[in-house]
């Protein structure tokens, strides 16, 4: 039997050394709003309507991840995949708010970001909605 959830309300919640920091990092970042917002929890979601959100926890013992992973350093436990039409455009966005490119770029059509506190984010762009005219 699945698990049966509120359909109101999912999320994905990063650790992070202060949550408001981070939260206000991708409310301007993606233009969501701010529903909770202090330095031991934050959350942000498009709307009230839209069923999911992303949340900040402070974590005191927070390390940043490293990317891409090496032995015996930590590990990202997830990353955030978000579909851009223009790659310079959105990097730019990112690194003008306090992101870093990542030296390591593993695809063309992909940008790997390290926010703020160092999780890694992915900007895309979806080839499968282009057409192709040969």
């Amino acid at each position: 039997m699945a698990l049966t959830t509120a359909p109101q309300w999912f999320g994905v919640v990063l650790d992070c050394p202060d949550a408001s920091e981070l939260a206000h990092y991708y409310q301007q970042l993606l233009g969501w709003r701010l529903y909770k917002d202090t330095p031991q929890w934050a959350t942000l979601a498009p709307d009230e309507t839209t069923g999911y959100n992303l949340a900040f926890q402070q974590e005191p013992n927070y390390v940043r991840p490293v990317w891409p992973s090496v032995p015996g350093q930590p590990l990202m436990m997830l990353h955030l995949d978000l579909q851009v039409e223009d790659l310079d455009a959105a990097v730019a966005r990112a690194v003008g708010l306090g992101a870093q490119l990542a030296a390591h770029q593993p695809q063309e059509e992909v940008r790997v970001m390290l926010d703020p506190a160092g999780h890694p984010f992915c900007f895309y762009i979806d080839d499968d909605d282009a057409t192709d005219d040969t």
